[in-house]
């Protein structure tokens, strides 16, 4: 019975309440500026994001991408400062750039009238990508932030659409 109470808390928590991200163009493509307002929207609907040794949230997040790092500046509601985590992004870089294929591909299968299976079979492509990347990571954030399997492929999302715009 309690496993079945932390699920369903996992599945209802709101840790993160405000997500911030660069203010730049937007993205290359209608697809991809929709993805992104996707990820952000389903984000701020249900997550789990929890940093070893702050006080409980909920958390103002600040996404960014500096110097080849990806810079979390974790904030409390009223956005003071917490705590910044930096991530080198090399290990994510064939990620992103198979996601951004991917995505390109999809949105070309849908300009094109392409039949069903074909956007289905992209679609599975880019939902493995996504795992891989979630994965990858909860791995790099071990021992700093606790987060679940769908708030980590949401943010992936995002540091994808922000490497978009470089």
């Amino acid at each position: 019975m309690a496993e079945l109470a932390l699920a369903e808390r996992e599945v209802v928590s709101r840790d993160i309440i405000r997500i911030e991200l660069p203010d730049h163009a937007p993205l290359p493509s209608p697809f991809a500026e929709a993805d992104r307002q996707q990820a952000v929207a389903d984000l701020l609907a249900g997550n789990r994001f929890s940093p070893e040794g702050l006080p409980p949230g909920p958390y103002v997040l600040h996404l960014s991408l500096r110097d080849g790092r990806l810079l979390l500046d974790i904030r409390d509601k009223a956005d003071a400062p917490l705590h910044a985590y930096v991530l080198a992004l090399g290990p994510f870089r064939r990620l992103i750039k198979d996601y951004q294929m991917v995505i390109e591909g999809h949105e070309q299968a849908v300009t094109e009238g392409a039949g069903e299976a074909r956007i289905q079979a992209i679609d599975m492509g880019r939902r493995g990508l996504h795992n891989e990347a979630a994965d990858l990571l909860r791995d790099r954030l071990d021992g700093r932030v606790v987060l679940d399997f769908e708030t980590a492929r949401r943010l992936f999302t995002l540091v994808c659409a922000m490497h978009q715009r470089i």
